[in-house]
């Protein structure tokens, strides 16, 4: 069974940071209503919503690496 380390931190109201083994992220809203966005150290930016019920929503872009001609 491999280990795995995971940690968050709440830095402010509403602002927290998740470190992991390999990268490390931000995450802001996510109060009782509005977004939740996450910004992480790889490049990946995700914006979720929880809605009604058993339903949630989430989008989630990563950067592409663009081929040098």
């Amino acid at each position: 069974m491999p280990l795995t380390f995971r940690k968050s931190f709440r830095i402010l109201p509403g602002v927290r940071l998740n470190l992991n083994r390999r990268s490390w992220s931000i995450t802001t809203g996510g109060g009782s209503h509005g977004p939740k966005h996450t910004t992480s150290s790889t490049g990946r930016r995700t914006t979720s919503q929880n809605l009604p019920g058993p339903f949630g929503w989430r989008k989630t872009t990563t950067k592409t690496k663009r081929r040098g001609h």
